[in-house]
């Protein structure tokens, strides 16, 4: 072990204490003046780490040893956790794990949105941490003759190979194994990344949580995998909740995973799930939540929030999807427009409306930003589940032009709801912040969801020209 007058360098190993976690749930500890960010390091843990590769102002390192370790740290359940980039706390409490989301929710909405005392605890701390994923997108790589199936090591593009997974559905977890032997005994060439001769990428599972039917789809780069069909016929018999084996082509070397040709092979290419009282159809490449649990009592809690605030408004559903939000809204005798740039969402949101008869459900396909010059000088209430990346500039300069007299964000990046919210409800924002919910989707990660809800300051305010 070094002393503190050493300089870092690669391959030095000091000691240090863990104080905090970054967003990729890396603990984060200082020494000589420096940032050390190093994997499984826990906040509280005294551990000796060995220095990596410099970074900017901070170093990365690996763990070596633990010679003290937190009081929050468990054994995994898990026994691929140290690799997998699947999931990065799983060598945290469940509580602990819960503490620092909203800690780090709090900080973040202070640091970057200027925003003070507003986090309340997390929804349903309590629930169910493993288990609970209701779809799975894994990689293959045929490797020397050896069929590698699991998510890619911290970092990197290495698969961990796995036979089980147990934040999965269990009953999405007990098809890994059997799968993977069927693949294995085939001779198609297998590669997620497509570095040789084209063939299998992805196993794709899927269920749907209230009704225990099952969708397998295969990722590949081409349609010419021999035998195919008569495996998935095989899967049929073997399984009776399993009611489809679809192909979904993805000849492109991207980071996107599926592409936009899915054939059905064997029975159907949907599955159902009931949702907030509702018959939703899933198929290979819809968009819905992995966790049905949490997704429902947060649409309930949007609903319930409009129907008491706003019992009779007309509500936009902005970024929509297939209406996990907009539909149940409708149920509730509320008037929505969903609006949603993926035309096959559109279709489904279309399509679920229909076997739910519901009428005051209207989808509109098309740049979000398009329809709200027109919508929301008419609508109440604005509901925006925006991706990663937050409101896009000319979405958030509508809104502000334009402020309905609710408005709703769902969020999955704290920094990014942050950002926004200090325009929305900062100083000089037309909205005051209600409710912060923060919603933990995602146990076992780093990640959080966040529900806010904002009403307008003043019932004076008038549209402006945006």
């Amino acid at each position: 072990m070094t002393s503190s007058s050493d300089s870092p360098r690669p391959g030095l190993t000091i000691a240090v204490h863990g104080e905090d976690l970054d967003q990729q749930g890396r603990g984060i500890a200082r020494w000589n003046g420096w940032v050390i960010t190093v994997p499984e390091l826990l906040p509280g843990e005294l551990a000796s780490v060995q220095l990596l590769q410099r970074q900017r102002r901070q170093w990365h390192g690996k763990k070596i040893q633990s010679i003290e370790p937190s009081a929050d740290a468990r054994r995994p359940p898990c026994i691929l956790a140290h690799a997998c980039g699947g999931c990065t706390l799983q060598h945290l409490s469940v509580e602990a794990q819960n503490r620092w989301k909203q800690d780090h929710l709090h900080a973040t909405l202070h640091r970057i949105g200027g925003l003070t005392d507003l986090a309340a605890p997390l929804v349903s701390p309590e629930a169910q941490s493993l288990g609970y994923r209701n779809r799975a997108l894994i990689p293959l790589q045929r490797l020397e003759g050896e069929l590698r199936l699991g998510y890619y090591r911290r970092g990197s593009h290495r698969i961990v190979n796995l036979n089980h997974c147990p934040v999965l559905d269990p009953r999405l977890d007990a098809l890994i194994e059997p799968i993977k032997r069927d693949l294995s005994d085939t001779n198609w060439p297998m590669d997620s990344d497509l570095r040789g001769k084209p063939g299998l990428r992805h196993l794709g599972l899927r269920i749907g949580v209230r009704t225990g039917e099952l969708l397998i789809s295969l990722v590949s780069a081409t349609e010419h995998l021999p035998g195919l069909e008569q495996l998935a016929g095989q899967w049929m018999q073997r399984w009776p909740a399993l009611k489809g084996v679809t192909l979904n082509v993805q000849p492109k070397r991207s980071n996107t995973v599926l592409g936009a040709q899915t054939l059905c092979l064997q029975g159907q290419d949907v599955i159902e799930e009931y949702f907030c009282g509702l018959t939703l159809q899933l198929g290979t490449t819809t968009f819905f939540q992995v966790n049905t649990e949490r997704a429902e009592q947060v649409v309930t809690l949007i609903r319930d929030w409009i129907v008491g605030v706003a019992p009779s408004a007309n509500v936009i559903d902005a970024y929509c999807g297939i209406g996990t939000i907009a539909l149940p809204l409708a149920a509730a005798g509320l008037n929505v427009i969903g609006l949603e740039i993926n035309r096959a969402s559109v279709i489904q949101a279309q399509e679920n409306a229909r076997r739910n008869a519901l009428r005051t459900a209207t989808f509109i396909d098309g740049d979000v930003v398009d329809h709200l010059r027109q919508l929301l000088p008419i609508h109440q209430v604005l509901v925006v589940d925006p991706p990663r990346k937050g409101l896009a500039p000319d979405v958030l300069q509508m809104i502000l032009a334009i402020p309905p007299a609710f408005l709703i964000y769902q969020s999955c990046d704290p920094a990014t709801l942050a950002r926004d919210l200090q325009q929305l409800a900062g100083p000089d924002g037309p909205y005051r912040i209600e409710t912060i919910r923060p919603v933990d989707f995602f146990p076992q990660t780093s990640h959080l969801e966040c529900l806010v809800m904002m009403v307008r300051i003043s019932s004076e305010v008038r549209p402006r020209t945006a």
